[in-house]
């Protein structure tokens, strides 16, 4: 099967379509970023690195320091395709990226959005 093409897009030129969609619902780049951070474990410098080097979506995926083990929780769909059922690995990880950034514009609460424990 033929590598899709996003795999090979810059994250950098995606950024700012993610932060968009979610600033027209009234959230912030603060919320985008924590997103992120929650699911690729990178930090802010890591992440402000690379957008900063132009990564594309394979790169940025493979040299995230620490995939958050509950993204598995991730349900539902986005772009018409269910994110649990998408079989190749990298395609579900940007999967699941879009879902968090549609449950936040949608107004979802972070900590939903991030998948903390109830208590």
């Amino acid at each position: 099967m033929a590598e899709h093409r996003i795999y090979r897009m810059s994250f950098a030129k995606v950024y700012p379509l993610l932060l968009a969609k979610a600033e027209r619902k009234g959230r912030t780049k603060a919320e985008v970023d924590e997103i992120i951070h929650w699911l690729t474990g990178y930090s802010q410098q890591q992440l402000d690195a690379e957008l900063a080097v132009g990564t594309d979506f394979a790169g940025f995926f493979a040299a995230a320091p620490a995939m958050n083990a509950a993204r598995a929780e991730i349900k539902g769909v986005v772009c018409g395709v269910r994110v649990e059922d998408i079989a190749e690995p990298l395609m579900r990880e940007i999967r699941y990226l879009d879902k968090l950034i549609d449950e936040l514009a949608k107004g979802k609460a972070m900590e939903k959005i991030l998948r903390a424990p109830a208590p």
